[in-house]
C-alpha cells in the first residue's frame, strides 16, 4: 500500500525501522537544516502533515527531527508555510550542545524522536 507522505528525517533509526515500507528522506544534517529542508519542499507545494515541534520536546534537547509532508505537491499551503517558519525561529533560539552528552544517549534521543514520528504514522495511516 502506496503511503501518501514522505518522512524528512536525520534521525538514522527512522530508515532502519521503516525499511522500504514508506518513502524516508534521510540525511546526516542539524535539527534546523531538517526544518529548512521540509520548508523548501513546501516552498515546492508540500504540506505538513506533522508538527515540526511536536512532542514538546525542544531543538537544544536533542539533535534529531524527523517531520512528515505530503507527497503530492499543490498550492503552497499558507498555514504550513507558516508553522515551518515559525518553527525555524524558534529553533534559533536554542543551541543543542552535543558535548554534554555520552555517545550512548544518542540512542535514546534516536528513539525519542522515532516514538513521536511512530504515533504521526498511525494517525496518517488511519486516513
Amino acid at each position: 500500500m502506496a503511503k501518501d507522505y514522505i518522512i524528512i528525517t536525520n534521525n538514522p533509526l527512522v530508515p532502519k525501522k521503516l525499511d522500504d515500507s514508506h518513502t524516508v528522506a534521510y540525511e546526516d544534517i542539524s535539527y534546523e537544516d531538517i526544518l529548512r529542508e521540509v520548508r523548501d519542499r513546501i516552498h515546492e507545494g508540500h504540506r505538513l502533515l506533522s508538527h515540526p515541534l511536536s512532542g514538546s520536546v525542544k531543538p537544544n534537547e536533542t539533535p534529531y527531527k524527523s517531520v512528515m509532508i505530503s507527497k503530492g505537491k499543490g498550492e503552497i499551503e499558507e498555514g504550513s508555510l507558516a508553522i515551518i517558519e515559525n518553527a525555524i525561529q524558534a529553533c534559533r533560539k536554542f543551541v543543542f550542545k552535543s558535548d554534554k552528552y555520552r555517545p550512548e544517549v544518542y540512542d535514546d534521543f534516536q528513539l525519542i524522536d522515532w516514538t513521536l514520528l511512530e504515533s504521526a504514522i498511525a494517525s496518517a495511516d488511519v486516513w
